[in-house]
């Protein structure tokens, strides 16, 4: 029996995920496909939204009509912790044979494969299956492989690797459905329709249990979140700190707050240290993170705030503040420096 893995955050499952599987099935000849949420992703960071068992229960609610061939697998949620691929391969080898077991990942995540635990040990314990995605080619020519990869290969041929561990690598293009779960979260939260892009009844259960909801419920005045957020930056040696009301301008949010590090380190320092200072005191998570690893330009949405943290150089070179120059200026100002003029 062909047996498939298909991991993901499904967060929320939507039908990007069902389209996918079902093609993968259909021409990988799959008999049976484990579709595993994960507790954790230990590559990413964690974001505002629903519980690893919410979101293990809207998966069972996306296939649940989809017949045997696909089983809601949950040995990831009950492990707890980070999820580690290596750790569910090894667990079904128990039962399925390595040359009969399938892990599907996209073509965004081939591209990084190898920052996955072990990932050489994967090689040699399943075959691969490579899915097309939105805005990523699947690599035709072998010049066009990620570098880790070119030296497991034993043969490439167009859409398909024999690796020397006698695994394989297969390439599928999809039908995608131009959406992602970011942007589904991102249109539940400002209560924009989704019904096209989900399953009737994990849309149902994302009301029921008023899931994706905006921020501002917890958050409340924004204009005082914005200083807190500016404080915390001016506490941890942000430079020139700078906040915007937007509310007259067209903007992604009403509020920005814009600080600079000394190095993309310190951007990178700046953000981490702002998610567990607004943790600690709203207990709100940013619904997406973006440009972390870099630190050049790291964005953290909270919904009617956006911080922008930069590497200063690049700051220098986007200029957001131009942008902004009909905004109104908060006028921000660091609070030590502030004490200690005045005394």
């Amino acid at each position: 029996m062909r047996v498939g893995i298909y991991g993901g955050s499904f967060n929320p499952p939507h039908l990007g995920h069902l389209n996918a599987i079902q093609s993968v099935a259909k021409k990988a000849g799959l008999q049976k496909v484990h579709v595993i949420p994960a507790a954790s992703n230990p590559l990413k960071m964690e974001l505002e939204g629903p519980t690893p068992d919410q979101r293990l229960a809207m998966t069972r609610l996306a296939f649940q009509d989809m017949g045997e061939t696909y089983f809601v697998d949950d040995q990831e949620i009950k492990r707890g912790g980070s999820s580690y691929t290596i750790d569910t391969i090894k667990n079904l080898c128990k039962e399925v044979d390595a040359k009969d077991l399938y892990l599907i990942i996209g073509a965004d995540n081939f591209e990084s494969f190898d920052q996955w635990k072990d990932f050489d040990t994967i090689l040699k314990e399943t075959n691969l299956i490579v899915t097309s995605r939105p805005g990523w080619n699947l690599p035709t020519e072998q010049d066009e492989l990620p570098q880790y990869l070119k030296k497991h290969i034993e043969e490439f041929d167009f859409n398909f690797i024999e690796l020397k561990s006698g695994r394989s690598v297969q390439f599928l293009k999809l039908k995608d459905v131009e959406v992602s779960g970011t942007e589904i979260r991102k249109w539940l939260r400002i209560q924009r329709k989704v019904q096209q892009y989900l399953p009737l009844a994990v849309e149902s259960y994302i009301h029921e249990n008023k899931l994706y909801a905006p921020l501002g419920d917890r958050i409340g005045d924004y204009g005082k979140f914005t200083e807190f957020c500016a404080n915390a930056l001016f506490d941890k040696k942000g430079i020139r700190v700078q906040g915007f009301d937007l509310r007259a301008l067209t903007a992604p949010s009403e509020f920005a707050v814009i600080a600079s590090g000394t190095s993309t380190r310190h951007a990178s320092s700046l953000a981490e240290n702002l998610m567990r200072t607004v943790k600690e005191e709203y207990n709100v998570l940013p619904q997406s993170i973006e440009g972390m690893d870099e630190g050049r330009w790291v964005l953290l949405d909270y919904g009617s705030l956006i911080v922008h943290l930069f590497y200063d150089f690049v700051r220098q070179e986007y200029d957001l503040e131009s942008l902004w120059k009909t905004a109104i200026d908060l006028r921000l100002k660091d609070p030590v420096l502030e004490k200690a003029g005045k005394s």
